[in-house]
């Protein structure tokens, strides 16, 4: 295995962790809100995520590596912590929306590194996939920014 295809691998891992943090996030999301249609939205972006974990775990496996198949430590140190903020605030709209977005910068930061490493190493072979996938998760970041700021003026 070449030293690109291992950097390649490495870099669809990284973003394999932090698509099932988002799954498992938004999961928590949607078991947290009361609001229908929010719950809805959640339970959706949660199958997106896993969507994309597997779109990255079988590029990963086309290039002979072994994908990545858990969440990592911060994303489950991230949900305790919602979880042990929600007992003492409440879980209302604004409270998991700020949460939601607080996972989504998580995941945008994540997209921008690997993009950043995808030109350093001129990995051409994942960039149209991860590319892809950074403008999904812009898209869902914005989505529920705009929730949650129609959330707070509602408050």
């Amino acid at each position: 295995m070449t030293d690109i295809n291992k950097e390649a691998i490495s870099v669809l891992n990284d973003l394999i962790e932090t698509s099932k943090d988002g799954q498992e996030g938004f999961k928590t999301c949607a078991e947290d809100i009361k609001h229908p249609e929010l719950k809805t939205l959640f339970v959706q972006r949660s199958a997106d995520c896993a969507s994309a974990a597997a779109e990255l775990q079988a590029a990963v496996r086309s290039m002979g590596g072994d994908p990545e198949t858990s969440t990592s430590v911060s994303g489950d140190l991230h949900r305790r912590w919602v979880d042990v903020k929600a007992m003492f605030t409440g879980k209302d709209e604004e409270a998991v929306l700020n949460e939601a977005e607080r996972g989504e910068d998580h995941a945008l930061k994540a997209y921008r590194e690997a993009m950043e490493k995808i030109n350093k190493h001129n990995l051409v072979g994942i960039r149209d996939i991860v590319e892809r996938q950074y403008h999904g998760v812009q898209r869902n970041h914005d989505q529920v920014k705009a929730l949650r700021n129609q959330a707070r003026a509602r408050s």
